[in-house]
């Protein structure tokens, strides 16, 4: 197989039009495994097909393409770094985008490359010509320069050509082009950044992270509600929200939120900045951002009683990361009255609201009362009880009416809130007393697909390996329960069947 896509490279190589010989190649690679071209890599003639790519004709540059994508993978990317480099280049500059999305696939591989790499890291007229890719109306090209560009400053090497050269300038002309594109400038700075202290410190002096930070503060609401998003991608690593505390940002952004209840415009980029505490407080300390900045609790409260569907919803995300580890549980415990009363409007909202609403509440729900067993203290278990009373006057048949509806979203999402409360001694009673419940656990029929068999598995796995079970659903339930348990999520009952004589 691999000689006749010799024998076909050769007859497109002679011809001026050779569109029969490309579909004919085209259709023969499908069948050569990977590893018989590798084999032949020293005799495969690309020229010819990179040529073909200069012609004005659609169907031949998408042949072409196809083709291409195909035999490079069949060669090291070293080659195609040293030996290809022209085309590469020419590649990025094409104005058809899947050329360039093709180029930018194999300075992907390239990069990935330590011995690669370094072709690339001496070709700075290739290195601009992906930075300019970033400045493109194609965003899948765009994406791929990003990549490209944010693995190449993994290494020093890859840094000091980026931020010590006139690539710099580069990059600043692209970020001209548009918002759009300045701000996927800024989320390049900001993956580049986010590798570590090193490399942030690259990008401050480079000015982009500071002029990142200006665009968040400044006044304009549309470009803060971008921006914020980026900001928090920096704060998920130790030395990103180091330096956005020693700049001032944390308590710019506390300000700004501060100020918001006399800005008209502040529902466009409040969520957000809710949002960016609230991962905030789950990387470093709940307790030490609630107390340090209070006007973000009390703001994620207020949210819980607005109006706005949007507002809520992001209110109800952070209070589940608020409550997802036990010093954030025992932050919003110390709250008293006033969240009692948010686990009601949480009940309400998720037995009234739109299906999406409903299931980001299950999912708080789900993330506040779940307690692994080594931290089941008689406190806290008093505590995840007395949560579970506030969200409804039956709060287990809510849930349960809610896992009856017929959208597998929903019936999930409230199964994962009995998967919470399975390992804990008063939900177990309280199933075990509720009638019904241990039957509709055990009953297979009542999931129809596999994500909602998944959770009903879930949850029967949670009770079983409880070490309180046996006692509070007796013995023969626990059985019951280690039988669905070793049958597996998926378990059919087979069905017997009596034959009858005569029976047609």
């Amino acid at each position: 197989m691999a000689a006749q896509v010799l024998a076909l490279l050769r007859d497109v190589s002679r011809l001026e039009a050779p569109l029969e010989e490309l579909r004919a190649l085209q259709s023969v690679l499908q069948a050569v495994p990977l590893s018989e071209l590798r084999e032949h890599a020293a005799e495969l003639r690309l020229s010819p097909l990179f040529s073909l790519l200069n012609e004005n004709h659609r169907e031949q540059i998408t042949l072409c393409v196809s083709i291409l994508e195909r035999l490079l993978q069949a060669l090291e990317p070293v080659h195609v770094a040293r030996d290809l480099r022209v085309n590469l280049q020419r590649g990025l500059t094409h104005p058809n985008d899947s050329v360039k999305i093709l180029t930018l696939s194999q300075v992907g591989r390239i990069v990935e490359n330590s011995d690669a790499v370094t072709e690339i890291l001496n070709n700075p007229e290739l290195l601009k010509q992906i930075i300019y890719c970033i400045g493109g109306e194609n965003l899948s090209v765009a994406k791929a320069a990003i990549k490209s560009l944010s693995r190449i400053s993994l290494t020093q090497a890859g840094l000091e050509a980026l931020f010590e050269s006139n690539l710099l300038d580069n990059l600043k002309t692209v970020m001209k082009t548009n918002d759009i594109v300045r701000y996927r400038v800024y989320e390049l700075i900001v993956e580049i950044s986010s590798v570590s202290p090193d490399s942030l410190n690259y990008c401050t002096t480079s000015g982009l992270v500071t002029q990142l930070l200006k665009e968040l503060t400044g006044e304009d609401v549309l470009v803060r509600a971008t921006c914020i998003e980026m900001v928090t991608s920096l704060a998920h690593t130790h030395h990103g929200r180091q330096y956005l505390a020693q700049e001032g940002v944390i308590d710019q952004i506390s300000n700004i939120i501060v100020g918001a209840d006399s800005d008209p415009f502040s529902s466009f980029y409040l969520p957000g900045f809710v949002k960016f505490f609230g991962n905030l407080a789950i990387m470093d300390s709940p307790q030490q951002i609630c107390e340090r900045f209070p006007v973000f609790v009390e703001k994620v409260f207020e949210m819980t009683e607005s109006q706005d569907p949007t507002m809520i919803g992001v209110a109800v995300d952070t209070i589940g990361i608020l409550g997802s580890n036990v010093e954030g549980k025992q932050v919003l415990q110390k709250t008293g009255t006033r969240f009692e009363h948010l686990l009601m409007r949480i009940g309400y909202q998720a037995k009234n609201a739109s299906t999406e609403l409903k299931i980001r509440c299950l999912d708080a729900v789900s993330s506040l009362l779940y307690l692994p067993p080594e931290q089941q203290t008689d406190d806290l278990l008093r505590m995840t009880e007395s949560w579970f009373s506030s969200l409804s006057r039956d709060p287990l048949e809510l849930f349960r009416g809610i896992s009856n509806q017929p959208f597998p979203e929903l019936h999930c999402a409230a199964l994962k809130v009995f998967t919470a409360i399975a390992n804990q001694p008063w939900a177990q009673k309280l199933m075990f007393n509720s009638p019904g419940f241990i039957e509709y656990v055990m009953d297979r029929s009542v999931e129809h697909d596999k994500v909602s068999k998944d959770a009903k598995y879930e949850l029967v796995k949670a009770l079983a390996n409880s070490k309180t079970v046996a006692e509070i659903f007796g013995n023969p339930n626990y059985l019951r329960l280690r039988t669905y348990l070793s049958e597996g999520p998926y378990y059919v009952k087979p069905v017997s069947t009596t034959a009858v004589e005569g029976a047609e």
